[in-house]
């Protein structure tokens, strides 16, 4: 599995969790992913840069515009690291549980 630092590190920041919100609607210009947020232009840019760099979305410039579009197989492949790690701890609950109440009859 690829390295999921990059991605949950974009995730942990809401700013760029609504961007990608927005995104999974459909694509849309920098300008209307600015939008909703008031802070400053660079800033923006930096978080569409981090989610880049993630390969959690990806951009490429139509005339004067820079079009951003979401990555969604980059999102799939951190959805399998939570399935697993979900049903990983789920089963090792389950036994801990099914231990204890064991254990707590054996007294």
């Amino acid at each position: 599995m690829q390295n999921l630092d990059p991605v949950f590190n974009a995730l942990a920041d809401g700013t760029r969790r609504a961007i990608l919100a927005r995104l999974a609607q459909g694509e849309a210009n920098v300008g209307t992913l600015a939008e909703p947020f008031a802070i400053s232009p660079p800033a923006i840019s930096r978080h569409l840069k981090v989610l880049e760099k993630a390969a959690l979305i990806s951009n490429e410039r139509r005339g004067k515009q820079r079009v951003c579009r979401l990555n969604r197989q980059t999102l799939a492949h951190a959805q399998q690291w939570l399935n697993f790690n979900r049903r990983f701890w789920s089963g090792s609950f389950d036994r801990l549980e099914a231990h204890l109440k064991k254990s707590s009859k054996a007294k």
